[in-house]
């Protein structure tokens, strides 16, 4: 699998994918497609991606989150025509994980699936992270007309419409690289892949109330531009006004990719705030063909990328201020050696705790 259009994979991709094992699994009718990592005894955080993403869109975090102790779940959204469809399925994926409570980060429609999830299954949500997202898609379905035949439309047709979403460059290199490696992931989709994201971007809806309660949600947007249109990311703010606000200045469309180091580190904040303890001494070392990998065993304690390759041209620049992470650490066992500055831990996110 190619990580960029026409161009080669970032090495450290080549290196995540020799490593951490795609499980594919068949659960009434929907296949679905995703990666699990890290300690088994930790609650897991399960990332939805946008309506152009995969579950791959997501090494960086795995690769980061899971070194330190906790457990990731990078899913793709299987092929659902509504949000009821979605709700049911999802909630049999998690059910045949033997997984009773979840945290969510949800990106562009990956946010708007996951609040729609948690509104009608809030024992199951214990919190959320919502990047570049939304609470209604009447925007959407208004700007796309056609959706009645889009399950006639061929699949270039579909890809083009897609990729029109993204901003046209220039771009500075890490966040080009980020839309150069979405853009290597849509050509991997089928046509009834993308179809179906595209009715799950139009079928109208809105977020109802959560029961969850603000102060377990992070909002981490990107100060400089998203597909989203402003007035919608300020309409959720607004829905949510005791939420924790993560600020990223630049990162574009893309910051899980294009600014890794500053969202690991607002992932990693938040889920300490939120009770998640991370278990760094059940992270064992594994070989480079990947044998201690995401075993289902519980007694598997996870797995690290202790040996993991160091610059190799495709990693976050960390373009905010306020954040100067260093990944590399093997883990942390108390907040004080998350490696952050005053202004993130008390203004931005507050202390972790």
């Amino acid at each position: 699998m190619k990580g960029g259009s026409g161009g080669a994979a970032p090495g450290d991709y080549v290196y995540f994918k020799s490593v951490v094992p795609l499980h594919k699994i068949s659960i009434g009718s929907k296949l679905w497609r995703y990666y699990d990592f890290g300690p088994k005894t930790v609650p897991p955080l399960v990332c939805i991606p946008g309506i152009a993403g995969t579950a791959d869109v997501y090494y960086k975090q795995i690769m980061s989150l899971c070194m330190k102790g906790y457990r990731v779940i990078s899913i793709d959204v299987p092929q659902v025509w509504n949000h009821h469809e979605w709700i049911h399925s999802f909630e049999k994926f998690l059910d045949s994980m033997n997984i009773h409570h979840v945290h969510i980060y949800g990106t562009s429609l990956g946010g708007f699936l996951a609040q729609i999830f948690a509104q009608h299954r809030p024992r199951r949500v214990k919190s959320l992270v919502l990047s570049n997202t939304f609470l209604e898609t009447h925007k959407f379905a208004a700007a796309m007309p056609w959706s009645p035949v889009v399950n006639w439309t061929p699949s270039f047709l579909l890809k083009r419409y897609l990729l029109t979403g993204i901003r046209d460059g220039p771009h500075e290199p890490f966040i080009a690289d980020s839309v150069d490696f979405i853009v290597g992931q849509v050509e991997t989709l089928s046509r009834e892949d993308l179809s179906s994201r595209l009715m799950l971007n139009v079928n109208v809806a809105s977020v109802g109330s959560l029961m969850l309660p603000d102060s377990l949600i992070t909002i981490m947007d990107t100060n400089d531009y998203s597909a989203v249109p402003q007035q919608l990311k300020d309409q959720l703010n607004e829905r949510y006004p005791g939420a924790r606000r993560a600020v990223l200045k630049t990162g574009g469309d893309f910051p899980f990719l294009s600014r890794p180091d500053e969202v690991n580190l607002y992932l990693q904040l938040h889920l300490r705030r939120v009770g998640v303890e991370p278990r760094p001494d059940l992270v064992q070392g594994f070989t480079r063909n990947g044998s201690a990998g995401s075993s289902k065993d519980p007694k598997d304690g996870g797995d690290s990328f202790h040996d993991s390759p160091g610059d190799n041209g495709y990693r976050g620049s960390g373009g905010s201020d306020h954040v100067s992470p260093h990944c590399g650490s093997e883990s942390h066992d108390s907040d004080e050696q998350i490696p952050t500055s005053t202004m993130l831990a008390n203004t931005v996110l507050g202390t972790a705790s």
